[in-house]
């Protein structure tokens, strides 16, 4: 099937180097015909759009525009939010909360005005923390404003498990949910290589035992610090998942996807955003889905909750239950 969907458009708003790949990803998969980068530094944003403009012939066609006003967002069919201070060395993603969360009213409401018709995606960090935030600003229906959530996490989890076992990460079937950060965890009951169960899962002496699990949540948790140490910043992996996300939105795929949503009783869990498995298409995101976890996920999970819950407390962000029943 062709990537190419006509006659949509997509506003990416923040041009820094997340922004700046996201729309890189989008330019080349072909998703829309018109990407606009939006940001308040002129120079960043014409300059980004000029770098991406000259090497639009070797991409589907595609027109592109930076501009520093947000009525170039008008008739997007998805904003993406990536604006925001940087993580740095050693800082968690929590940390970034306070300022993150001002950028972000600040962004969206202005982008509000001329684009109400979007699904807003939010991947500023903290992911969770900012889309519970953005659901009480935009005044949308939860499923039309998400988070990035842990789709970037998963694949991490799923290369980590593929090249432990020798296996196509497509054959690799598992899921990081909860908070795209510190406290998240993987669904190992529901885990599964090919259909068979991963703690079942034996071929040519390859298997994964029950006490690898914590050394191997770890390292995915702990992946994009080393990342942050080395380069100051992650893009690449992060422009590559949110490609497959809009792309999930963009051609109605109903894609079953771990974005980061407002829970209303699932799992035990409510008035909190999180990741777990949703289904992504056109009218944005459905769910979550409610897997069948054993105690040990299902207290992990809410124990992400409750930790991401103790920030938005610690923020003053306002309950969102009274609005969404």
């Amino acid at each position: 099937m062709a990537e190419q969907s006509r006659g949509t458009k997509i506003a990416v708003c923040g041009a820094g180097s997340v922004g700046s790949t996201v729309a890189y990803a989008a330019v080349l998969r072909g998703l829309a015909d018109e990407i606009v980068l939006y940001d308040i530094a002129t120079g960043l944003v014409a300059a980004q759009a000029g770098d991406l403009n000259d090497g639009a012939a070797f991409a589907p066609p595609t027109t592109i525009v930076g501009s520093d006003d947000p009525a170039a967002c008008a008739g997007a069919d998805i904003v993406v939010m990536t604006a925001g201070a940087r993580q740095k060395p050693g800082q968690t993603r929590l940390d970034l909360a306070e300022v993150n969360v001002g950028i972000t009213r600040s962004v969206l409401g202005a982008v509000r005005e001329h684009a109400p018709d979007a699904l807003y995606v939010i991947v500023t960090n903290p992911c969770d923390v900012l889309t519970y935030a953005a659901i009480g600003l935009l005044d949308l229906p939860p499923g039309r404003v998400f988070g990035s959530g842990t789709v970037l996490d998963t694949a991490r989890l799923r290369y980590l498990l593929s090249r432990r076992l020798h296996v196509s990460t497509r054959s690799v079937h598992a899921v990081v949910a909860g908070e795209h950060g510190d406290s998240e965890i993987v669904l190992w009951s529901s885990a599964n290589v090919g259909g068979v169960p991963l703690g079942s899962y034996d071929v040519e002496g390859r298997a994964i035992t029950a006490s690898s699990y914590d050394e191997i949540r770890d390292t995915v948790a702990k992946s994009a610090y080393s990342v942050i140490e080395g380069k100051g910043a992650t893009n690449y992996a992060i422009g590559l998942a949110m490609a497959d996300i809009m792309a999930a939105v963009l051609r109605d795929e109903h894609r079953f996807l771990p974005v980061s949503t407002l829970l209303t009783g699932q799992y035990g869990i409510s008035d909190v955003c999180l990741s777990a498995p949703c289904v992504v298409g056109a009218d944005g995101a459905a769910g979550p889905a409610v897997l069948p976890l054993d105690e040990t996920d299902l207290a992990g999970l809410r124990a992400s909750a409750e930790a991401l819950r103790a920030q938005n407390r610690a923020l003053g962000l306002p309950s969102l239950v009274s609005s969404t029943g």
